[in-house]
Protein backbone atom coordinates (compact mmCIF):
# COMPACT_ATOMS: atom_id res chain seq x y z
CA UNK A 1 0.00 0.00 0.00
CA UNK A 2 0.87 3.36 -1.27
CA UNK A 3 0.50 6.80 0.31
CA UNK A 4 0.96 10.09 -1.45
CA UNK A 5 1.03 13.37 0.30
CA UNK A 6 1.25 16.59 -0.14
CA UNK A 7 0.08 19.19 2.09
CA UNK A 8 0.11 22.39 2.42
CA UNK A 9 -1.32 22.58 6.54
CA UNK A 10 0.90 20.63 8.39
CA UNK A 11 -1.46 20.03 11.31
CA UNK A 12 -1.35 16.33 12.26
CA UNK A 13 0.59 15.45 9.62
CA UNK A 14 3.51 13.73 11.12
CA UNK A 15 1.15 11.94 13.80
CA UNK A 16 -0.53 10.52 10.12
CA UNK A 17 2.79 9.77 8.34
CA UNK A 18 4.18 7.85 11.59
CA UNK A 19 0.92 5.66 11.56
CA UNK A 20 0.53 4.92 8.27
CA UNK A 21 4.63 3.73 8.29
CA UNK A 22 3.88 1.51 10.97
CA UNK A 23 1.18 -0.13 9.30
CA UNK A 24 3.41 -0.61 6.49
CA UNK A 25 2.45 1.36 4.56
CA UNK A 26 5.22 3.25 1.75
CA UNK A 27 5.67 7.18 1.84
CA UNK A 28 5.70 9.33 -0.98
CA UNK A 29 5.72 13.25 -0.83
CA UNK A 30 6.82 16.39 -1.86
CA UNK A 31 9.20 19.34 -1.62
CA UNK A 32 8.60 21.08 2.03
CA UNK A 33 6.32 18.03 3.38
CA UNK A 34 8.71 15.02 2.12
CA UNK A 35 11.60 17.30 4.26
CA UNK A 36 9.46 17.32 7.18
CA UNK A 37 9.00 13.96 7.27
CA UNK A 38 12.51 12.77 6.58
CA UNK A 39 13.18 14.91 9.59
CA UNK A 40 11.37 13.35 11.91
CA UNK A 41 13.05 10.00 10.93
CA UNK A 42 10.09 8.61 8.47
CA UNK A 43 11.63 6.77 5.36
CA UNK A 44 9.78 8.85 2.30
CA UNK A 45 10.37 9.36 -1.45
CA UNK A 46 10.08 12.61 -3.35
CA UNK A 47 7.63 12.79 -5.97
CA UNK A 48 10.61 13.55 -8.25
CA UNK A 49 11.76 10.12 -7.73
CA UNK A 50 8.93 8.30 -8.73
CA UNK A 51 8.41 10.55 -11.87
CA UNK A 52 11.92 11.13 -12.65
CA UNK A 53 11.39 14.30 -13.22
CA UNK A 54 12.07 17.68 -11.10
CA UNK A 55 9.69 20.15 -9.61
CA UNK A 56 10.21 22.96 -11.91
CA UNK A 57 8.29 26.59 -12.31
CA UNK A 58 9.19 27.48 -8.74
CA UNK A 59 6.69 24.50 -7.68
CA UNK A 60 4.09 24.94 -10.29
CA UNK A 61 4.79 21.88 -11.92
CA UNK A 62 5.89 18.72 -9.23
CA UNK A 63 2.81 16.18 -9.43
CA UNK A 64 1.07 16.80 -12.76
CA UNK A 65 2.77 13.50 -14.34
CA UNK A 66 1.31 9.97 -15.24
CA UNK A 67 3.29 8.11 -12.93
CA UNK A 68 0.95 10.05 -10.42
CA UNK A 69 -2.54 10.51 -11.90
CA UNK A 70 -1.79 6.95 -13.44
CA UNK A 71 -1.44 5.28 -10.37
CA UNK A 72 -4.20 7.08 -8.67
CA UNK A 73 -7.24 7.10 -11.84
CA UNK A 74 -6.18 3.48 -12.52
CA UNK A 75 -8.75 0.49 -11.43
CA UNK A 76 -7.93 -2.15 -9.92
CA UNK A 77 -10.77 -4.42 -11.49
CA UNK A 78 -9.92 -3.35 -15.03
CA UNK A 79 -7.44 -6.01 -16.63
CA UNK A 80 -6.22 -3.39 -19.52
CA UNK A 81 -5.69 -0.30 -16.82
CA UNK A 82 -3.71 -2.98 -14.43
CA UNK A 83 -1.48 -3.53 -17.83
CA UNK A 84 -0.84 -0.44 -18.97
CA UNK A 85 0.75 0.60 -15.49
CA UNK A 86 2.57 -2.19 -15.76
CA UNK A 87 3.83 -1.56 -19.39
CA UNK A 88 4.49 2.24 -18.12
CA UNK A 89 6.56 1.03 -14.77
CA UNK A 90 3.50 2.77 -13.35
CA UNK A 91 2.98 1.49 -9.12
CA UNK A 92 -0.82 2.02 -7.80
CA UNK A 93 -1.11 5.04 -5.61
CA UNK A 94 -4.02 3.83 -2.59
CA UNK A 95 -4.02 7.02 -0.11
CA UNK A 96 -4.19 10.38 -1.33
CA UNK A 97 -3.42 13.01 1.68
CA UNK A 98 -3.82 16.69 0.29
CA UNK A 99 -4.44 19.81 1.92
CA UNK A 100 -4.67 22.67 -0.74
CA UNK A 101 -2.73 25.93 -1.04
CA UNK A 102 -4.37 28.39 1.73
CA UNK A 103 -6.34 31.02 -1.09
CA UNK A 104 -9.07 31.53 1.26
CA UNK A 105 -6.57 32.78 3.83
CA UNK A 106 -4.96 34.41 1.13
CA UNK A 107 -7.30 36.35 -0.05
CA UNK A 108 -8.74 37.28 3.06
CA UNK A 109 -5.76 39.75 4.85
CA UNK A 110 -6.20 43.14 4.27
CA UNK A 111 -3.98 44.37 1.38
CA UNK A 112 -3.53 41.06 -0.41
CA UNK A 113 -2.04 41.58 -4.09
CA UNK A 114 -3.47 40.42 -7.15
CA UNK A 115 0.05 38.29 -7.41
CA UNK A 116 -0.11 36.42 -3.97
CA UNK A 117 -3.70 36.00 -4.69
CA UNK A 118 -2.38 34.15 -8.32
CA UNK A 119 0.52 32.21 -6.56
CA UNK A 120 -2.19 30.58 -3.78
CA UNK A 121 -4.07 28.91 -6.57
CA UNK A 122 -3.47 25.67 -6.67
CA UNK A 123 -3.24 23.42 -9.33
CA UNK A 124 -1.34 19.82 -9.13
CA UNK A 125 -3.08 19.99 -5.78
CA UNK A 126 -7.07 20.13 -7.44
CA UNK A 127 -6.00 17.67 -9.83
CA UNK A 128 -4.67 14.78 -7.76
CA UNK A 129 -8.02 15.27 -5.18
CA UNK A 130 -10.32 14.92 -8.00
CA UNK A 131 -8.83 11.90 -9.22
CA UNK A 132 -8.38 10.09 -5.88
CA UNK A 133 -11.77 11.21 -5.51
CA UNK A 134 -13.11 9.72 -8.90
CA UNK A 135 -11.10 6.59 -8.53
CA UNK A 136 -12.79 6.46 -4.72
CA UNK A 137 -13.24 2.59 -5.15
CA UNK A 138 -9.36 1.66 -5.20
CA UNK A 139 -7.89 5.30 -3.60
CA UNK A 140 -9.02 7.34 -0.05
CA UNK A 141 -8.07 11.05 -0.59
CA UNK A 142 -8.01 13.24 2.55
CA UNK A 143 -8.75 16.71 2.10
CA UNK A 144 -8.69 18.16 5.92
CA UNK A 145 -6.63 17.59 9.23
CA UNK A 146 -9.85 16.48 11.09
CA UNK A 147 -10.12 13.32 9.14
CA UNK A 148 -7.26 11.80 10.20
CA UNK A 149 -8.35 10.40 13.35
CA UNK A 150 -10.65 8.14 12.17
CA UNK A 151 -8.97 7.28 9.05
CA UNK A 152 -6.20 5.94 11.74
CA UNK A 153 -8.58 4.24 14.10
CA UNK A 154 -10.17 2.52 11.33
CA UNK A 155 -6.66 0.92 9.73
CA UNK A 156 -5.46 0.38 12.87
CA UNK A 157 -8.72 -1.86 13.43
CA UNK A 158 -9.15 -3.67 10.23
CA UNK A 159 -6.03 -2.59 8.11
CA UNK A 160 -8.24 -0.99 5.26
CA UNK A 161 -10.66 1.57 4.92
CA UNK A 162 -14.44 0.21 4.04
CA UNK A 163 -16.01 1.03 0.81
CA UNK A 164 -18.41 3.54 2.96
CA UNK A 165 -15.28 5.52 4.36
CA UNK A 166 -14.14 6.02 0.96
CA UNK A 167 -17.09 7.03 -1.01
CA UNK A 168 -17.60 9.49 1.79
CA UNK A 169 -13.43 10.92 2.15
CA UNK A 170 -14.49 10.58 -2.27
CA UNK A 171 -18.00 13.43 -1.16
CA UNK A 172 -15.70 15.57 1.14
CA UNK A 173 -13.06 15.78 -1.38
CA UNK A 174 -15.15 17.16 -4.55
CA UNK A 175 -16.97 19.40 -1.99
CA UNK A 176 -13.79 20.96 -0.92
CA UNK A 177 -12.63 21.55 -4.33
CA UNK A 178 -16.00 23.42 -5.16
CA UNK A 179 -15.70 25.58 -2.26
CA UNK A 180 -12.07 26.34 -3.46
CA UNK A 181 -12.55 27.01 -6.80
CA UNK A 182 -16.21 28.90 -5.39
CA UNK A 183 -13.58 31.30 -3.13
CA UNK A 184 -10.86 32.05 -6.46
CA UNK A 185 -13.90 32.51 -8.58
CA UNK A 186 -15.72 34.89 -6.45
CA UNK A 187 -12.47 36.86 -5.62
CA UNK A 188 -11.19 37.10 -9.26
CA UNK A 189 -14.48 38.05 -10.57
CA UNK A 190 -15.17 40.74 -7.93
CA UNK A 191 -11.66 42.64 -9.32
CA UNK A 192 -12.61 46.10 -11.15
CA UNK A 193 -9.19 45.13 -12.74
CA UNK A 194 -7.17 48.07 -13.88
CA UNK A 195 -3.42 47.70 -14.97
CA UNK A 196 -0.69 48.41 -13.27
CA UNK A 197 -2.67 47.73 -9.68
CA UNK A 198 -1.09 45.06 -7.84
CA UNK A 199 -3.88 45.98 -4.42
CA UNK A 200 -7.25 45.53 -6.82
CA UNK A 201 -9.94 47.33 -6.18
CA UNK A 202 -13.04 45.07 -5.42
CA UNK A 203 -16.39 45.27 -6.30
CA UNK A 204 -18.63 44.27 -3.21
CA UNK A 205 -20.53 41.46 -5.21
CA UNK A 206 -18.93 39.00 -7.45
CA UNK A 207 -19.90 38.50 -11.27
CA UNK A 208 -20.67 35.16 -10.26
CA UNK A 209 -21.46 33.99 -7.07
CA UNK A 210 -20.75 30.77 -6.11
CA UNK A 211 -23.28 29.96 -2.58
CA UNK A 212 -21.33 27.24 -0.52
CA UNK A 213 -23.76 26.39 2.36
CA UNK A 214 -23.07 22.63 4.49
CA UNK A 215 -26.59 20.81 5.17
CA UNK A 216 -27.23 20.26 8.91
CA UNK A 217 -30.11 18.55 8.74
CA UNK A 218 -33.29 17.58 6.92
CA UNK A 219 -36.73 18.91 7.96
CA UNK A 220 -39.67 17.49 8.31
CA UNK A 221 -41.15 20.11 5.85
CA UNK A 222 -40.69 23.66 5.19
CA UNK A 223 -43.52 26.40 5.37
CA UNK A 224 -46.21 24.00 5.20
CA UNK A 225 -46.68 20.34 5.40
CA UNK A 226 -46.79 19.87 0.88
CA UNK A 227 -43.27 21.29 1.11
CA UNK A 228 -39.76 19.56 1.21
CA UNK A 229 -37.08 21.23 3.60
CA UNK A 230 -33.26 21.21 5.22
CA UNK A 231 -31.44 23.47 6.86
CA UNK A 232 -28.01 24.66 5.69
CA UNK A 233 -25.29 26.51 7.13
CA UNK A 234 -22.46 29.23 5.96
CA UNK A 235 -19.21 27.34 5.63
CA UNK A 236 -17.97 30.19 7.45
CA UNK A 237 -20.75 30.95 9.67
CA UNK A 238 -20.57 34.15 11.88
CA UNK A 239 -19.64 33.49 15.21
CA UNK A 240 -22.78 34.10 17.86
CA UNK A 241 -25.29 33.29 14.83
CA UNK A 242 -28.72 30.69 15.11
CA UNK A 243 -26.43 27.97 13.43
CA UNK A 244 -23.81 27.76 15.92
CA UNK A 245 -26.87 26.79 18.51
CA UNK A 246 -26.44 24.13 20.55
CA UNK A 247 -29.97 22.35 20.90
CA UNK A 248 -29.83 21.10 24.86
CA UNK A 249 -33.84 19.45 24.53
CA UNK A 250 -36.97 19.68 22.64
CA UNK A 251 -38.35 18.58 19.63
CA UNK A 252 -36.71 18.66 16.06
CA UNK A 253 -36.66 22.67 14.84
CA UNK A 254 -38.97 23.26 12.05
CA UNK A 255 -38.72 25.21 8.94
CA UNK A 256 -40.61 28.00 10.68
CA UNK A 257 -39.32 27.36 14.61
CA UNK A 258 -35.92 28.59 12.18
CA UNK A 259 -36.73 31.53 10.46
CA UNK A 260 -38.55 32.93 13.81
CA UNK A 261 -35.77 32.20 15.95
CA UNK A 262 -33.43 33.78 13.94
CA UNK A 263 -36.08 36.94 13.84
CA UNK A 264 -35.60 37.20 17.67
CA UNK A 265 -31.77 36.24 18.01
CA UNK A 266 -30.42 38.87 15.48
CA UNK A 267 -33.20 41.18 17.37
CA UNK A 268 -32.24 40.49 20.84
CA UNK A 269 -28.29 40.41 20.11
CA UNK A 270 -28.31 43.80 19.11
CA UNK A 271 -29.04 45.48 22.95
CA UNK A 272 -26.11 45.94 24.99
CA UNK A 273 -28.17 45.50 28.26
CA UNK A 274 -30.70 42.80 29.23
CA UNK A 275 -33.27 42.33 27.15
CA UNK A 276 -36.06 39.95 25.83
CA UNK A 277 -37.57 38.99 22.44
CA UNK A 278 -40.65 37.36 21.58
CA UNK A 279 -41.51 36.79 18.11
CA UNK A 280 -44.20 35.40 16.37
CA UNK A 281 -44.50 34.98 12.96
CA UNK A 282 -40.94 36.68 12.55
CA UNK A 283 -42.78 40.01 13.61
CA UNK A 284 -41.60 40.72 17.43
CA UNK A 285 -44.83 40.97 19.08
CA UNK A 286 -42.62 41.73 22.41
CA UNK A 287 -39.37 43.42 23.14
CA UNK A 288 -37.67 44.54 26.49
CA UNK A 289 -34.99 45.97 28.46
CA UNK A 290 -34.69 45.15 32.46
CA UNK A 291 -32.13 45.03 35.06
CA UNK A 292 -32.10 40.59 34.64
CA UNK A 293 -33.87 37.77 32.16
CA UNK A 294 -36.39 37.90 34.60
CA UNK A 295 -37.84 41.61 34.10
CA UNK A 296 -36.84 42.06 30.44
CA UNK A 297 -39.18 38.66 29.86
CA UNK A 298 -41.74 40.18 31.85
CA UNK A 299 -42.28 43.40 30.27
CA UNK A 300 -42.03 42.24 26.45
CA UNK A 301 -44.81 39.84 27.50
CA UNK A 302 -46.73 42.21 28.72
CA UNK A 303 -46.90 44.13 25.78
CA UNK A 304 -48.95 41.26 23.61
CA UNK A 305 -49.94 38.25 25.81
CA UNK A 306 -52.28 36.67 23.33
CA UNK A 307 -49.49 36.83 20.38
CA UNK A 308 -47.06 35.87 22.88
CA UNK A 309 -48.82 32.54 23.65
CA UNK A 310 -46.70 29.58 21.10
CA UNK A 311 -44.16 32.23 20.10
CA UNK A 312 -40.11 32.12 20.13
CA UNK A 313 -38.39 33.88 22.69
CA UNK A 314 -34.85 35.13 22.97
CA UNK A 315 -32.83 36.31 25.87
CA UNK A 316 -29.28 38.06 25.55
CA UNK A 317 -28.45 37.47 28.75
CA UNK A 318 -27.84 33.53 31.02
CA UNK A 319 -31.66 32.07 32.61
CA UNK A 320 -32.12 31.68 35.78
CA UNK A 321 -34.64 29.89 37.94
CA UNK A 322 -37.09 33.04 38.11
CA UNK A 323 -37.02 33.85 34.79
CA UNK A 324 -37.10 30.03 34.22
CA UNK A 325 -40.29 29.76 36.04
CA UNK A 326 -41.98 33.04 34.30
CA UNK A 327 -40.98 31.32 31.19
CA UNK A 328 -42.54 28.06 31.92
CA UNK A 329 -45.67 28.71 32.49
CA UNK A 330 -46.57 30.00 28.88
CA UNK A 331 -46.93 27.57 25.98
CA UNK A 332 -43.63 28.75 24.05
CA UNK A 333 -42.29 26.68 20.65
CA UNK A 334 -38.18 27.60 20.75
CA UNK A 335 -36.14 29.10 23.76
CA UNK A 336 -32.89 30.75 23.16
CA UNK A 337 -30.29 32.19 25.34
CA UNK A 338 -26.29 31.74 25.83
CA UNK A 339 -26.54 29.73 29.05
CA UNK A 340 -28.78 28.26 31.41
CA UNK A 341 -28.59 27.50 35.34
CA UNK A 342 -29.11 24.55 36.21
CA UNK A 343 -32.02 25.44 38.23
CA UNK A 344 -33.50 26.84 35.23
CA UNK A 345 -32.82 23.88 33.15
CA UNK A 346 -34.42 21.59 35.79
CA UNK A 347 -38.01 23.92 35.15
CA UNK A 348 -37.46 23.32 31.09
CA UNK A 349 -37.11 19.45 31.28
CA UNK A 350 -40.88 19.42 32.80
CA UNK A 351 -41.81 20.47 29.35
CA UNK A 352 -40.02 18.02 27.03
CA UNK A 353 -41.59 19.88 24.14
CA UNK A 354 -39.87 22.92 24.75
CA UNK A 355 -36.97 23.63 21.85
CA UNK A 356 -34.08 24.81 24.25
CA UNK A 357 -31.15 26.19 22.42
CA UNK A 358 -28.15 27.65 23.98
CA UNK A 359 -26.30 30.07 21.55
CA UNK A 360 -23.05 31.37 22.70
CA UNK A 361 -23.26 35.71 22.23
CA UNK A 362 -20.48 37.37 19.86
CA UNK A 363 -17.48 38.64 21.35
CA UNK A 364 -18.03 41.72 19.92
CA UNK A 365 -15.43 43.78 18.26
CA UNK A 366 -14.58 46.98 15.20
CA UNK A 367 -16.01 44.49 12.23
CA UNK A 368 -19.79 43.47 11.45
CA UNK A 369 -17.69 39.98 12.13
CA UNK A 370 -16.63 40.66 15.22
CA UNK A 371 -20.44 41.50 16.36
CA UNK A 372 -21.86 37.86 14.59
CA UNK A 373 -23.62 40.12 11.68
CA UNK A 374 -23.49 38.85 8.23
CA UNK A 375 -22.11 40.52 5.31
CA UNK A 376 -25.01 40.05 2.69
CA UNK A 377 -28.62 39.48 2.61
CA UNK A 378 -30.19 37.00 -0.64
CA UNK A 379 -33.57 36.42 -1.81
CA UNK A 380 -34.11 34.17 -4.25
CA UNK A 381 -37.13 35.45 -7.28
CA UNK A 382 -37.94 33.50 -9.58
CA UNK A 383 -34.92 32.04 -11.22
CA UNK A 384 -32.80 34.60 -10.22
CA UNK A 385 -31.45 35.94 -6.53
CA UNK A 386 -31.45 39.46 -5.37
CA UNK A 387 -28.54 40.29 -3.37
CA UNK A 388 -27.86 42.95 -1.06
CA UNK A 389 -25.40 44.49 2.11
CA UNK A 390 -26.75 43.88 5.19
CA UNK A 391 -28.83 46.05 6.95
CA UNK A 392 -26.39 46.48 9.76
CA UNK A 393 -26.83 50.14 10.40
CA UNK A 394 -26.09 51.26 14.12
CA UNK A 395 -28.12 54.69 14.53
CA UNK A 396 -26.00 56.82 17.36
CA UNK A 397 -27.46 59.76 19.20
CA UNK A 398 -25.14 62.39 17.17
CA UNK A 399 -26.85 60.71 13.98
CA UNK A 400 -30.40 62.05 15.17
CA UNK A 401 -31.61 65.34 13.89
CA UNK A 402 -34.34 67.38 15.65
CA UNK A 403 -37.10 68.70 13.16
CA UNK A 404 -39.65 70.19 15.69
CA UNK A 405 -39.87 72.97 17.80
CA UNK A 406 -39.85 70.85 20.92
CA UNK A 407 -36.81 69.14 22.22
CA UNK A 408 -36.88 66.10 23.40
CA UNK A 409 -35.94 65.02 26.96
CA UNK A 410 -33.44 62.31 28.13
CA UNK A 411 -35.94 59.82 28.34
CA UNK A 412 -37.76 60.52 25.20
CA UNK A 413 -34.09 59.85 23.42
CA UNK A 414 -33.50 57.14 25.19
CA UNK A 415 -37.37 55.45 24.21
CA UNK A 416 -37.11 56.79 20.65
CA UNK A 417 -33.66 54.95 20.04
CA UNK A 418 -34.93 51.78 21.71
CA UNK A 419 -38.28 52.18 19.80
CA UNK A 420 -35.81 52.28 16.55
CA UNK A 421 -33.72 49.25 17.13
CA UNK A 422 -37.07 47.50 17.26
CA UNK A 423 -38.90 48.69 14.17
CA UNK A 424 -35.58 47.41 12.17
CA UNK A 425 -36.94 43.70 12.71
CA UNK A 426 -40.52 43.98 11.80
CA UNK A 427 -41.85 43.51 8.80
CA UNK A 428 -43.06 46.52 7.13
CA UNK A 429 -44.66 48.87 7.20
CA UNK A 430 -43.48 49.07 10.67
CA UNK A 431 -45.15 51.19 13.66
CA UNK A 432 -43.70 50.32 16.83
CA UNK A 433 -44.92 51.96 20.28
CA UNK A 434 -42.40 52.19 23.18
CA UNK A 435 -42.09 53.87 26.35
CA UNK A 436 -39.58 53.23 29.45
CA UNK A 437 -37.52 50.40 27.56
CA UNK A 438 -40.45 48.23 26.00
CA UNK A 439 -43.13 47.74 23.35
CA UNK A 440 -46.37 48.81 23.92
CA UNK A 441 -47.76 48.25 20.42
CA UNK A 442 -46.55 46.56 17.22
CA UNK A 443 -48.35 47.17 13.91
CA UNK A 444 -46.31 45.18 11.58
CA UNK A 445 -46.36 44.10 7.82
CA UNK A 446 -49.32 46.31 6.31
CA UNK A 447 -49.65 47.81 2.77
CA UNK A 448 -50.49 51.21 4.72
CA UNK A 449 -48.38 52.77 7.49
CA UNK A 450 -51.94 54.19 8.65
CA UNK A 451 -52.89 50.84 9.52
CA UNK A 452 -50.14 49.42 10.87
CA UNK A 453 -50.86 52.56 13.32
CA UNK A 454 -54.15 51.85 14.05
CA UNK A 455 -53.31 48.38 14.48
CA UNK A 456 -50.46 48.53 16.79
CA UNK A 457 -52.78 50.65 18.92
CA UNK A 458 -55.62 48.33 19.19
CA UNK A 459 -52.69 45.69 20.20
CA UNK A 460 -51.72 47.79 23.14
CA UNK A 461 -55.77 48.13 23.79
CA UNK A 462 -55.92 44.92 23.92
CA UNK A 463 -53.01 44.29 26.24
CA UNK A 464 -54.43 47.29 28.57
CA UNK A 465 -51.59 49.23 27.96
CA UNK A 466 -52.03 52.75 27.94
CA UNK A 467 -49.89 54.76 25.53
CA UNK A 468 -50.18 58.25 26.60
CA UNK A 469 -46.50 59.41 26.82
CA UNK A 470 -44.75 56.93 24.37
CA UNK A 471 -42.53 57.23 22.24
CA UNK A 472 -43.27 56.11 18.23
CA UNK A 473 -40.79 54.59 15.60
CA UNK A 474 -41.84 54.49 11.68
CA UNK A 475 -39.24 52.49 9.74
CA UNK A 476 -40.09 54.58 6.75
CA UNK A 477 -41.04 58.11 6.44
CA UNK A 478 -44.64 59.38 6.95
CA UNK A 479 -45.71 59.86 3.12
CA UNK A 480 -49.02 61.89 5.06
CA UNK A 481 -49.83 63.68 8.50
CA UNK A 482 -52.82 61.58 8.81
CA UNK A 483 -50.63 58.43 10.31
CA UNK A 484 -48.83 60.45 12.61
CA UNK A 485 -52.08 62.25 13.81
CA UNK A 486 -53.58 58.44 14.50
CA UNK A 487 -50.28 58.12 16.95
CA UNK A 488 -50.49 61.66 18.38
CA UNK A 489 -54.19 60.29 19.13
CA UNK A 490 -53.33 57.77 21.33
CA UNK A 491 -51.00 59.44 23.01
CA UNK A 492 -47.41 59.64 21.47
CA UNK A 493 -45.56 62.46 22.61
CA UNK A 494 -41.94 61.55 20.57
CA UNK A 495 -41.50 60.01 17.04
CA UNK A 496 -38.51 59.07 14.92
CA UNK A 497 -38.79 58.48 11.59
CA UNK A 498 -36.48 59.04 8.88
CA UNK A 499 -37.61 61.55 6.88
CA UNK A 500 -37.23 61.98 3.31
CA UNK A 501 -40.84 62.39 2.29
CA UNK A 502 -42.09 65.13 -0.13
CA UNK A 503 -44.07 66.33 2.37
CA UNK A 504 -41.64 66.50 4.80
CA UNK A 505 -42.21 69.70 5.84
CA UNK A 506 -46.37 68.90 6.34
CA UNK A 507 -45.54 66.03 8.46
CA UNK A 508 -43.27 68.51 10.70
CA UNK A 509 -45.83 71.14 10.80
CA UNK A 510 -47.75 68.84 11.77
CA UNK A 511 -45.98 67.81 14.81
CA UNK A 512 -45.51 71.17 15.98
CA UNK A 513 -48.92 71.59 15.54
CA UNK A 514 -50.11 68.83 18.04
CA UNK A 515 -47.13 69.77 20.30
CA UNK A 516 -45.09 66.50 20.11
CA UNK A 517 -41.67 66.03 19.22
CA UNK A 518 -39.93 64.50 16.27
CA UNK A 519 -36.72 63.74 15.26
CA UNK A 520 -35.24 62.06 11.95
CA UNK A 521 -32.74 59.73 11.17
CA UNK A 522 -31.93 59.79 7.45
CA UNK A 523 -32.08 56.05 7.20
CA UNK A 524 -34.59 53.77 6.77
CA UNK A 525 -35.33 49.62 7.62
CA UNK A 526 -37.43 48.28 5.12
CA UNK A 527 -37.99 44.51 5.83
CA UNK A 528 -39.54 42.69 3.33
Amino acid sequence: MRALISVSDKTGIVELAQTLHGLGVSLISTGGTAKLLAEKGLPVTEVAEVTAFPEMLDGRVKTLHPKVHGGLLARRDVPEHMAALKTHGIDTIDLLIVNLYPFEATVAKPGCTLEDAIENIDIGGPAMVRSAAKNWKDVAVLTDAAQYPAVIDELKASGKLSDKTRFALSVAAFNRISQYDGAISDYLSSIEFEAGVSVPKMSAFPGQANGRFIKLQDLRYGENPHQAAAFYRDLYPAPGSLVTAKQLQGKELSYNNIADADAAWECVKCFDVPACVIVKHANPCGVAMGKDALESYSKAFQTDPTSAFGGIIAFNRPVDKAAAEAVSKQFVEVLMAPAYSEEALAIFKAKANVRVLEIALPKGGATAWDKGLNASDTKRVGSGMLIQSADNHVLNRADLKVVTKLQPTEQQLEDLLFAWKVAKFVKSNAIVFCKDGMTMGVGAGQMSRLDSARIASIKAGHANLTLQGTAVASDAFFPFRDGLDVVIDQGATCVIQPGGSMRDQEVIDAADERGVVMVTTGVRHFRH
